[in-house]
C-alpha cells in the first residue's frame, strides 16, 4: 500500500481493497512497507497524514428544527391546516381548538420517534477499542487506537477489542468471536498461514485475519495493520448504514395517499354543495357557511389521533408477548409485512451449543435436552441407556470433560458457564451422564496438556489415573481416527476400522452437526508421543455430534407465518450444511443446495430475483450481501421485516420495512438501526409481533370507515336537500356539533377494539391497497346512503311542509345522524363477522363512549346556552320512537352487505372460471 506526500485521506481510503488473506506474510510487511519490528515514529507520523485518524466517522445529525417542521407535512396535515384556519376566520373557535390540539399531538409525537432514530452510526464507536499494543522504533508501547496507521505491527491477547484489521504474522492459540460480523456462534480459531482465494472469499473463512471490534476469547498474537477506520471490515458496514435508507412504511405510503384523495374529494364535494345552493337561489352568506361546515366536518381529524392511539395500544399489547417497539409506525408495518428475512443463530435456534448425537463401539446415542439444561438423557433406541464407568461412552464423554478448559457450575437459578460455546456444550453432556468436571479433577489431576492449534486439529490432556499416565484427545475426526490403532469397545479393545468411522462422521456431518473425535491413550508411550506431537497408538472411545438446535416454538411459529401467506426467508452467515439442516427442522423449504454468499455475489439483479422466487435459505453471506436482498425484495413489491443481531445485519435492518433485534445477544449498532427490540430474541416473538401489527392496522381501518362514514352520510343528506330542492335539513353549527358530539370517544374505542381470529390466517394486505379498502369502500356508499336517505325521510316527515316545524325537523334530522352513528359504531367492529356475534362488553369503553355521547346529546337538547346556540329543542318520545327504528336500518343493511358479499364473490369467481 505505497503511498505519496500529495494523496488525501481520501484517496488513501478510496484505495482498491486487496486480498490480504492471500498473501504470505512477508508479502504483506513488503506491501505495507513496513516489518516486525513495526514503524518509526516519523513513518507514523506521515501515514497518519495520509490515512487520518482510526476511527469510525460520525453522522451527520439532522437540526431538531428541521424534524420539527417535517412534521407539518402530508396531505392530511394541510387539509387540518386548511380547517384550522377556515375555523379561525369564521369564529368557531372549538373546531379550531379540537383540531390544533390534534395537529400539536401529532407533531410530537413524529418529532420523538424521529429525533430518536438515527444513532446507529454512533454506536459503532463503542466498538473500536480505546487502546492497543503497538511496536513502533522496535519497543512495544500503549497508545490510542485512533493513532494506528496501515504498516503498525500490534499485539493481540485474551479479552483485547481487535484495534483495526490485521493480518496475522503469529499467534498462539488465538480464537477469536466474530459474532458481530459473521452471526457465528462458535469463536474462530486464527493462524498466520497464507490462504488460497482472492477477495471474494467470506469473512468467516478468512483465517489469518482479525477484524477492528471483535474481542479475542483466548490465546495470543502478533500481526500488522492492513486497514484503519472506513477502510476497515466494520468501517464498511458504517458506510452501508449510512447509505441504507430508511424505508417508507406502508402505513405512510397509505396515509398520504388517503389525505390527498379524500382531501380532493372535500373541497369538491363543498364546492359542489356551495354550487347548487347558489344556484337555488340561497342566500350566499348561509352558502358559504354551510359549505365551510360541510368541508369542516367531513375532515376526519380525529384519524391521527386514533392512528397515535391505535400504534400505542399495538406498542403495549407487544411490549407484553416480548417486542419493544421504539419506533411507532413498525407496529402497523409489521402487519402488513409479506417477507421476514431471517437470521439463524439466536433467533431460530437457542444460540447454545448442543450434543445431539453420540456414536460409540458402533452404537448411536441421542442425547435429550439442550442448552444448558443438566436434565436431560442418554438414548439408545428412543430407550434410556445405563452409562457405567467402564462402557465407551463413559470414557468418550470422561476425555470430553477433562480435555476441556471451560466451566460449568450448578446455580440455584440454573446453569452457569464460561468458556468456549463448544466445550461448554461438551461439559452439559458429560454432566447428563453424572459427570463432574471439578470431581473428576480431583481424581484424576492433570499433568499437562496440549492446546488446540489450527493446524493441529486436535488438543490434548495428559491425567493421573489410578496411578497411571492417560492421555485424552479431542479434535477433527480424520485427524484423531490417524491417530488410533484401536477402537474401545464393551469387550476391551478391537482394530479400528477407519473407513466406518469416517462414514459415521461424515453422516452426522451431513446432519448438519458439528462432530469431534475422542481417544484415549492408556500408556506412558502414547501419552508422551502426544505430548511430543507425535500422536500414535491411541484407542478411539467415539464421536460427538453437536448442533445449535432450533427453538422449541420456532416451528410452529414458521408454519403459522406461511398459513398467514408470509414467506420466511432464512439468511445466515454460517455454513450452508447447518443453514439446511436448521431450515428443515422448523419447516422451512430448501430446494436443492444452499444458495452461499459467493455464489450469490456473482448474480446480476435479475437472476437474484429469480433465485429469492424460489430459494428460502442462503448461507455465509456478507453485510452487504444481506443489504441487496432486503433491498431486491423490498423492488420486487415486498413489504420485509429483517431480524439480526450483529454489526453485519445493521444495514440490512436499517434498510428493511422494519427491522427486529435481538434484545439478549444484540448489538447497540443492530439495536439503534432497528425499530423493534425482541427482548427473548426469539422468531416466535416477531410472529406475535405480525398479529399485533395486523391487528392496530385493522383497528385505523375500523376507525377510519366510521369517520369517514359520518362525513359521507352529512354530505349525502344536504345534497340530497339540495337536488330535491328541500330546505337544508341541518344548520351550520349543528354540522359541527354532530362532528363533535359523534368523533370524539367512539373512533379511540374503536383503536382498541380486541383482535379478530381470522386475521392470524389472512393474507397480507396487497401493497397498494389502500386505507380504505374495496369492501370498505363499498361499505362506506351503503352506510352513507342509507344513513342520508333515513335522515332525509325522518326530516320531511317531521316537518311536511310546515314552516313552523322546520326547526324542529331539522333537530329531528340532527337526532337521527347522531343515532346512526351510535348504531353504525357497532356494525364499524368487525369488517367480516355480524354485530350479533360479537360480545357488547369486550370492548367497554366503547359502550361507555356510545352512552355518554347519546347522553350529551340529549342534554344539549335540553340546556337554554345549547339551545340558543345551536338552534335546537326538545324531541317528543314518538319522535324518538321513530328515530330508534330508523337508525336500526343500518344495522340491517350492514348485516346484508357481510352476508351477501361472499356468496357474491364466489358466484362470480364461478363464473370467472367457467367462462
Amino acid at each position: 500500500m505505497e503511498t505519496t506526500e500529495r494523496e488525501s485521506p481520501e484517496v488513501g481510503r478510496a484505495r482498491e481493497r486487496v486480498a490480504w488473506h492471500a498473501l504470505d506474510a512477508e508479502a504483506v510487511l513488503e506491501r505495507l512497507d513496513s516489518s516486525r519490528t513495526g514503524l518509526s515514529a516519523e513513518e507514523v507520523a506521515r501515514r497518519l497524514a495520509v490515512h487520518g485518524r482510526n476511527h469510525i466517522a460520525r453522522a451527520t445529525r439532522v437540526h431538531p428544527v428541521r424534524i420539527l417542521l417535517h412534521q407539518f407535512t402530508g396531505a392530511l396535515v394541510y387539509v387540518l391546516m386548511a380547517a384550522l384556519v377556515i375555523s379561525l376566520a369564521i369564529g368557531h373557535w372549538q373546531d379550531a381548538i379540537v383540531i390544533g390540539v390534534v395537529l400539536v399531538l401529532n407533531a410530537a409525537v413524529g418529532f420523538v420517534q424521529q429525533y430518536r432514530a438515527e444513532h446507529a452510526i454512533s454506536a459503532l464507536m463503542s466498538l473500536v477499542s480505546p487502546g492497543a499494543t503497538v511496536v513502533r522504533d522496535g519497543a512495544r508501547r500503549a497508545i490510542s487506537s485512533e493513532e494506528l496507521v496501515p504498516g503498525d505491527v500490534v499485539w493481540l491477547s485474551s479479552g483485547d477489542l481487535v484495534p483495526a484489521d490485521l493480518r496475522l504474522l503469529d499467534e498462539a492459540s488465538l480464537r477469536i468471536d466474530e459474532a458481530i460480523l459473521t452471526g457465528e456462534s462458535v469463536t474462530v480459531a486464527k493462524h498466520p498461514d497464507r490462504l488460497e482465494g482472492d477477495g471474494a472469499l467470506p469473512v468467516a473463512e478468512r483465517r489469518n485475519m482479525a477484524f477492528m471490534g471483535t474481542p479475542v476469547a483466548s490465546g495470543r498474537a502478533r500481526g500488522v495493520v492492513v486497514a484503519t477506520g472506513a477502510a476497515t471490515e466494520i468501517g464498511a458496514i458504517a458506510e452501508e448504514i449510512r447509505g441504507a435508507e430508511r424505508a417508507e412504511t406502508p402505513l405512510q405510503v397509505r396515509l398520504s395517499r388517503f389525505g390527498r384523495r379524500i382531501s380532493i374529494a372535500i373541497v369538491a364535494l363543498a364546492a359542489l354543495s356551495f354550487g347548487i345552493g347558489l344556484l337555488r337561489g340561497e342566500p350566499l352568506a348561509d352558502m358559504f357557511l354551510t359549505a365551510v361546515a360541510i368541508a369542516v366536518s367531513a375532515v376526519p381529524e380525529g384519524l391521527p389521533v386514533v392512528m397515535t392511539i391505535a400504534l400505542a395500544v399495538g406498542v403495549r399489547r407487544m411490549a407484553r408477548r416480548r417486542a419493544i417497539v421504539r419506533r411507532l409506525p413498525a407496529v402497523e408495518t409489521l402487519g402488513s409485512c409479506t417477507v421476514i428475512v431471517t437470521d439463524k443463530t439466536g433467533t431460530l435456534t437457542r444460540n447454545e451449543m448442543t450434543v445431539q448425537q453420540l456414536w460409540s463401539d458402533g452404537a448411536l446415542y441421542s442425547v435429550t435436552g439442550s442448552g444448558l439444561d443438566l436434565d436431560g438423557k442418554l438414548l439408545r433406541d428412543g430407550v434410556e441407556a445405563p452409562i457405567g464407568p467402564d462402557s465407551p461412552v463413559h470414557q468418550m464423554l470422561l476425555g470430553a470433560l477433562l480435555c476441556n478448559e471451560a466451566e460449568l457450575r450448578r446455580e440455584p437459578d440454573g446453569a452457569q458457564t464460561r468458556g468456549d460455546p463448544t466445550e461448554v456444550a461438551l461439559l452439559v453432556a458429560a454432566a447428563k451422564a453424572g459427570l463432574d468436571r471439578e470431581l473428576a479433577l480431583e481424581r484424576m489431576p492433570r499433568l499437562a496438556q496440549v492446546p488446540f492449534e489450527s493446524w493441529r486439529q486436535y488438543a490434548a490432556s495428559l491425567h493421573r489415573v489410578d496411578g497411571d499416565e492417560t492421555v485424552f484427545v479431542k479434535g477433527a475426526p480424520e485427524v484423531v481416527a490417524a491417530m488410533c490403532d484401536t477402537s474401545l469397545g464393551a469387550d476391551g479393545e478391537t482394530p479400528i476400522d477407519c473407513d466406518a468411522v469416517l462414514r459415521e462422521a461424515e453422516r452426522m456431518a451431513a446432519e448438519g452437526l458439528r462432530v469431534l473425535a475422542v481417544a484415549v491413550g492408556r500408556d506412558e508411550t502414547a501419552a508422551h508421543d502426544v505430548l511430543r506431537g507425535n500422536p500414535r497408538g491411541l484407542a478411539l472411545a467415539g464421536l460427538v455430534g453437536m448442533l445449535d438446535p432450533p427453538r422449541e416454538e420456532v416451528a410452529g411459529a414458521v408454519a403459522a407465518c406461511r398459513r398467514a401467506g408470509l414467506r420466511v426467508v432464512m439468511v445466515t452467515g454460517d455454513h450452508a450444511r447447518t443453514a439446511a439442516t436448521i431450515a428443515a427442522r422448523i419447516g422451512l423449504p430448501v430446494e436443492g443446495e444452499v444458495l452461499s454468499g459467493a455464489t450469490l455475489a456473482g448474480l446480476d439483479d435479475d437472476a437474484l430475483r429469480d433465485e429469492l422466487r424460489r430459494r428460502s435459505v442462503f448461507a455465509r453471506v456478507s453485510p452487504h450481501d444481506k443489504l441487496r436482498i432486503v433491498r431486491t425484495l423490498a423492488g420486487m413489491g415486498h413489504v420485509v421485516a429483517v431480524t439480526g443481531d450483529g454489526v453485519n445485519d445493521a444495514p440490512a435492518l436499517k434498510a428493511a420495512h422494519v427491522g427486529a433485534s435481538m434484545g439478549l445477544s444484540g448489538t447497540d449498532v443492530a439495536k439503534e438501526a432497528s425499530e423493534i427490540v425482541l427482548t427473548d430474541d426469539n422468531f416466535a416473538t416477531v410472529a406475535a409481533a405480525i398479529e399485533e401489527g395486523r391487528t392496530a392496522f385493522s383497528n385505523i381501518r375500523k376507525a377510519t370507515f366510521f369517520l369517514v362514514s359520518s362525513g359521507v352520510s352529512e354530505l349525502l343528506a344536504i345534497l340530497g336537500s339540495l337536488v330535491l330542492r328541500l330546505p337544508l335539513p341541518l344548520l351550520p353549527a349543528q354540522i359541527l356539533w354532530l362532528n363533535l358530539v359523534t368523533n370524539g370517544v367512539e373512533d379511540v374505542a374503536l383503536a382498541v377494539e380486541p383482535a379478530e381470529p381470522e386475521q392470524a390466517t389472512e393474507p397480507p394486505r396487497p401493497v397498494r391497497e389502500g386505507i380504505i379498502s374495496r369492501r370498505l369502500l363499498e361499505r362506506l356508499l351503503i352506510a352513507g346512503v342509507v344513513m342520508a336517505l333515513g335522515t332525509l325521510g325522518i326530516f320531511l316527515l317531521e316537518w311536511d311542509g310546515d314552516p313552523d316545524r322546520l326547526g324542529y325537523a331539522r333537530v329531528a334530522a340532527l337526532s337521527t345522524l347522531v343515532a346512526f352513528q351510535m348504531v353504525h359504531v357497532g356494525n364499524c367492529r368487525s369488517e367480516h363477522r355480524s354485530v350479533f356475534t360479537l360480545n357488547p362488553f369486550s370492548n367497554r369503553f366503547l359502550v361507555i363512549g356510545v352512552v355518554a355521547s347519546m347522553g350529551l346529546h340529549v342534554l344539549a337538547l335540553h340546556l337554554p346556552w345549547t339551545q340558543t346556540l345551536l338552534g335546537v329543542e326538545p324531541l317528543s318520545l314518538a319522535t324518538w320512537g321513530r328515530i330508534g327504528l330508523v337508525s336500526l336500518s343500518i344495522v340491517v343493511a350492514e348485516e346484508i352487505h357481510k352476508r351477501a358479499r361472499p356468496v357474491l364473490r364466489r358466484s362470480a369467481g364461478g363464473a370467472r372460471a367457467w367462462a
